[in-house]
């Protein structure tokens, strides 16, 4: 008989991990937590012909990178606006929200962080997760996709990923050189990206919050580039450029000052503001600050992306500004599921 405490115990370490690796291949947060259940469950009927011949930690990963292999067979690739059409030219008319389009997702920081304070882990988990090499990631195939986790990200070595894969270790090299080969001529900004707690990134997001609460257009505008992009998933519309930026915000979002509330978080390893307006969950924003200013806005519409970072779906203050004030920050959050299921 399968002792489940036992089990329990000595798989529960490497649920972050799993998940932050089933994000990876997969592009989003739903299926990687269910993924990650599906290979617990599946872990747990075989662990009592676990022999032991591999780490359990290896183990694991050989059911999940099978199982996100599975799942991919059946799913298109994650994409955001900018994978799919050149950008729009009139922010005062956007298209409806296409949500038959599987976009990607974010991932909060707090779900796949090592608990540890290792800088080295953390720096690596938040590069590997960054929203643009997701989004790369995601035009690769899933078998090219898989072993360029593994050896890149994961440092496996050849003969490791060849056993996982059921084949050569020559296959998987070729494999790798072609993954390479296709990202060669996509270029990300994840690798230009300043670290969240940098104090010159703090004083960016400092600013851009107080500017989007106080509607103050004049300054966001000092704080975007000339090549600003600014995407909003499920509406297929993006933008570049600092003036198509301010204007969309002017008439897509006209708030009046103090009606928005800006709670800062953290995603795929980037600064984040969740977004209120009028107390109403909004959107998620994931930024990439770089020294020059902020290169890069992912607003993720929709309410049902507030729940994996802890927040509400309404604000139950009755000062909207307030919100952000460091003593009232509990009172927008759920508590997290701490459930332990297999």
């Amino acid at each position: 008989m399968i002792d489940t405490d036992e089990f329990a115990t000595r798989t529960q370490p490497y649920r972050r991990e799993l998940l932050a690796h089933c994000y990876r291949m997969l592009g989003s947060l739903d299926d990687a937590e269910d993924l990650v259940q599906e290979t617990m469950l599946r872990a747990w009927r075989g662990y009592a012909e676990f022999e032991g011949r591999a780490s359990l930690r290896t183990w694991l990963y050989r059911i999940a990178t099978n199982a996100c292999l599975n799942a991919l067979e059946h799913s298109s690739r994650r994409v955001l606006p900018s994978g799919l059409t050149g950008p729009a030219g009139h922010p005062e008319h956007l298209h409806a929200d296409a949500d038959s389009i599987p976009w990607l997702q974010p991932i909060p920081d707090i779900v796949i962080e090592p608990e540890t304070t290792d800088p080295a882990a953390i720096f690596a988990t938040r590069h590997s997760t960054r929203l643009a090499l997701i989004a790369v990631w995601q035009t690769l195939p899933p078998r090219q996709r898989a072993v360029l986790i593994l050896r890149d990200v994961l440092r496996w070595k050849a003969t490791e990923v060849a056993d996982l894969l059921e084949t050569t270790p020559t296959a998987i090299n070729s494999t790798l050189q072609r993954a390479h080969a296709t990202l060669a001529d996509r270029t990300t900004d994840a690798d230009h990206i300043t670290e969240p707690d940098d104090p010159a990134v703090r004083s960016v997001l400092d600013r851009w919050a107080a500017a989007f609460e106080s509607s103050d257009m004049n300054a966001l505008a000092a704080l975007l580039t000339t090549g600003t992009v600014w995407e909003m998933p499920p509406i297929p519309d993006w933008f570049i450029g600092r003036d198509q930026i301010i204007r969309l915000i002017t008439t897509q979002c006209p708030a009046r000052p103090g009606t928005l509330c800006m709670i800062p978080t953290a995603a795929n390893g980037q600064p984040a503001f969740a977004v209120y307006i009028d107390g109403e969950a909004h959107s998620i924003q994931i930024l990439t600050v770089t020294p020059t200013g902020i290169d890069r806005i992912v607003a993720f519409h929709g309410s049902e992306r507030f729940r994996p970072f802890g927040l509400v779906d309404r604000l139950p203050i009755a000062s909207v500004p307030d919100a952000r004030r460091p003593g009232d920050q509990q009172a927008i959050f759920v508590a997290p599921d701490d459930s332990n299921e297999i």
